[in-house]
């Protein structure tokens, strides 16, 4: 398999889905970060309304969340209408309603092993700096971001790479457009659709290493944590 072959809409693709993801998951930890911290720590009445909805991509199908993005976001949603009162026009169809729907049906592989690195620390540490002085904050940002590190990590990774994956809720909310919403797995089901099993094969190809690639990083790490090398 020769990359060279790529057309140049197969490298369009290639690119907007690497910045798709990248910015995905910068959107991801910003919110998973802080929700996470607050799901281990709070035991509100609210934390289990929260916490099934923030997993319900788990089990919903990406087209039904896809479904009800496009119908917040058109003519007439409730999205819809803030954006065109804002003056930016309507989402669906575009790059950033894509941003939007795919930070909605990563949020849980982003979430998840986040909040369980903070549910794995101790109280200790945290007593300890409280009692040396230091605010609520400084805990959080000095002793429990740290140790939280290794969930942090994985949960960044699995979100750029489910974000990569992604076939459904882009098809319903972005379509297929050149450029602005045709991403890798849109190219591939296009290229089949025409039976261009050639161009299919490759870009598929890409996505099967770059996946294998690393889930096995993910898998020694996790191997070597247990050893204890790192």
């Amino acid at each position: 398999m020769e990359l060279t072959s790529l057309s140049i809409a197969d490298w369009h693709a290639i690119w907007l889905t690497i910045r798709l993801a990248s910015l995905v998951t910068v959107i991801l930890l910003i919110i998973s970060i802080p929700l996470a911290w607050w799901l281990s720590r709070n035991k509100s009445f609210f934390k289990g309304i929260i916490g099934a909805i923030s997993t319900l991509p788990l089990v919903l199908p990406p087209t039904v969340i896809g479904f009800y993005f496009l119908l917040a976001m058109g003519t007439n949603g409730l999205i819809g209408e803030v954006t065109r009162w804002l003056g930016w026009g309507t989402l669906a169809f575009s790059f950033w309603g894509v941003v939007i729907a795919s930070v909605a049906y990563s949020l849980p592989f982003v979430l998840q092993p986040i909040k369980t690195s903070f549910e794995a620390i101790s109280e200790r540490p945290l007593e300890v700096a409280a009692i040396a002085g230091a605010s609520p904050l400084d805990v959080f940002l000095t002793v429990a971001l740290p140790l939280a590190r290794p969930g942090i990590i994985t949960g960044s990774i699995l979100g750029f790479v489910h974000t990569i994956g992604e076939f459904g809720v882009v098809l319903m909310i972005g379509g297929s457009i050149p450029v602005e919403t045709k991403v890798v797995s849109i190219q591939i089901y296009e290229h089949v659709e025409s039976l261009n099993y050639s161009s299919a094969h490759q870009l598929s190809m890409i996505m099967v290493i770059f996946s294998f690639v690393v889930l096995v990083w993910l898998q020694s790490r996790q191997n070597n944590k247990r050893l204890g090398l790192f």
